[in-house]
């Protein structure tokens, strides 16, 4: 990949990332606005679903006004909250959630995505804060690749394949399902077509196709079912008992 177009898309990543790592304050909402987000993106949408997308994004960050008051800014943070941290909206943004059977966090996919990482010489900075299956820290591990001398694009798109792109889309539904404002609807519907953009953008430079969806869940389901047969599932769920998201 060429390193001006992983720049552009590494940027891109930075804006994903601090999107989904906290709630937007005014300051950061004034600069998408100023921005003209998320058309400023690197990535255009492509189709109709992705061009749907970001004009709902765009929608959504016009009827907050400028500048974003009080009541809106409450409004939003109340909306990260019950998305991110307090499990209300039901869109956990941890990929054991979505593919453990019984929908629990810190399996399969945290232990290996670990190792995925400290392979890259990365590491999750506070796992007391969040597990390694944690979306952001997916993001900023997909924009370290990106931008990595020694990237190997084959084994990126798997990581793609088989876990940011495996469930990314059905958090962002269930977003825009249950959450309580357009503007988080948009950003996670607008995060799930860019990852999607982005995952085509590699196979038509490095000639590496998705496979089929039903082939990744058989793999997925393989992972998943000889973790469950060697270790015992940690018996934690969000907001259950211990510490919250």
């Amino acid at each position: 990949m060429d390193r001006d177009l992983a720049a552009a898309l590494a940027d891109d990543l930075d804006a994903f990332i601090r999107l989904h790592d906290r709630e937007a304050d005014a300051e950061l909402l004034a600069a998408l606005q100023a921005a003209g987000f998320p058309d400023s993106l690197a990535l255009p949408p492509a189709g109709a679903a992705g061009a749907q997308a970001y004009a709902a994004l765009r929608q959504a960050l016009a009827a907050l006004g400028h500048p974003v008051g009080g009541a809106a800014l409450d409004r939003l943070a109340a909306d990260y909250a019950g998305i991110y941290l307090t499990h209300r909206c039901g869109a956990s943004p941890y990929e054991s959630v979505w593919v453990d059977d019984d929908h629990l966090t810190c399996q399969q996919p945290m232990f290996e995505l670990r190792q995925r990482y400290a392979a890259a010489g990365l590491r999750v900075a506070d796992q007391r804060r969040r597990y390694d299956d944690h979306l952001v820290c997916q993001l900023q591990y997909l924009r370290a690749r990106l931008l990595a001398a020694d990237a190997d694009w084959a084994d990126l798109t798997v990581f793609m394949d088989e876990h940011l792109g495996y469930w990314l889309g059905q958090f962002a539904e269930r977003v825009t399902q249950f959450g309580d404002t357009d503007f988080y609807a948009g950003v996670a519907q607008v995060t799930y077509v860019w990852v999607e953009r982005c995952r085509e953008v590699l196979d038509e430079i490095h000639g590496l196709p998705r496979p089929p969806r039903d082939v990744v869940t058989a793999r997925v389901r393989r992972k998943m079912a000889l973790d469950k047969a060697e270790v015992a599932p940690i018996k934690f769920m969000p907001g259950a008992q211990g510490p919250s998201w």
